[in-house]
């Protein structure tokens, strides 16, 4: 990629810290490019690079990023954001553009409830994720963010038979059903909701559980200028706390 045709994030960003559940935080940046376009315009030129991906739960295709845009990106959590997550140093990141596009009824059982980056965190270690908007149409949903209901064995058991089991035995052992997860279940209480805004950047603890909001999945289309396209970032840090 030549640098001139990049994007270009904002040095004076204005961050505001919202409340996602007790004792945790998002960072929220709004014009967090100076020119969002751009990294449509890449999408767009690397249409037929967007995969669905082997392996995890994503309900749609990616395109991961190469080392020169995902630099920037590192740098501007680094400066600011790195510490307001816990964290002192990064030992590892990655970012891929994403365009949710299942339909409904092509969900697996691990796509019909919310999710983690990160199920485990090493000790002295932290981690960190963003998602970015790229689309200006609202209703292709925000991202919301939830609690668990149930003790820790059971949402253990309930991550792994989602993995394990097909839809129609899943749903008989947790009563969980089909299609994109609107809101609070029997397993996971919302917790908060923050809207999809063109160009706005959400940084978060990757351990917290939370889901794309998809209420209108009709809308969805693996198009980068009519899609839900998002650049998805992922940031392993060693802990202040150490």
């Amino acid at each position: 990629m030549q640098a001139q045709h990049l994007p270009v994030f904002n040095p004076r960003p204005r961050i505001e810290s919202v409340e996602i559940a007790p004792g945790q935080q998002a960072h929220v940046i709004d014009d967090v490019l100076l020119n969002p376009e751009a990294l449509v315009d890449l999408a767009v030129q690397h249409r037929a690079q967007f995969q669905r991906p082997v392996g995890y739960a994503y309900p749609g295709v990616e395109w991961w990023m190469p080392p020169d845009f995902a630099g920037r990106l590192d740098d501007f959590f680094r400066i600011h954001i790195r510490r307001l997550l816990g964290g002192r140093r990064t030992l590892a990141m990655s970012c891929r553009l994403s365009m949710v596009d299942f339909a409904p009824h092509e969900l697996a059982p691990r796509q019909w409830s919310c999710h983690r980056d990160v199920n485990d965190v090493h000790p002295g270690q932290c981690a960190a994720a963003s998602v970015l908007y790229l689309f200006h149409e609202p209703a292709l949903g925000g991202t919301s963010f939830y609690r668990p209901k149930r003790p820790p064995a059971e949402i253990d058991r309930l991550v792994r038979d989602a993995v394990a089991m097909d839809g129609a035995a899943f749903t008989q052992r947790h009563g969980v059903a089909p299609g994109y997860m609107a809101g609070s279940t029997d397993h996971f209480e919302r917790t908060a909701s923050l809207p999809a805004r063109w160009n706005r950047m959400v940084f978060y603890d990757g351990t917290v559980f939370h889901s794309g909001d998809i209420g209108s999945p009709q809308a969805l289309v693996a198009d980068p200028r009519a899609g839900r396209l998002t650049l998805n970032g992922f940031f392993s840090c060693s802990s202040m706390a150490t």
